[in-house]
């Protein structure tokens, strides 16, 4: 549960490092607004895996 913390928390300061791009120039505000939504899915995916970790378990057989 920690390392998908640790991606949740990596993928956050990315979309912060994001608009600092687009902010300052270095990025198009288009990519950048793609960038950042293919983040917020990562996201929501990670929190989906730490709210239900159950169903991402490999089940033996």
């Amino acid at each position: 549960m920690a390392k998908l913390s640790d991606c949740e928390a990596e993928a956050v300061e990315t979309q912060i490092w994001l608009e600092f791009a687009v902010k300052c120039g270095y990025l198009d505000t288009e990519l950048g607004r793609e960038l950042y939504k293919s983040y917020d899915n990562i996201i929501g995916k990670l929190v989906n895996m730490l709210i239900n970790p159950s169903t991402w378990l490999i089940k033996p057989q």
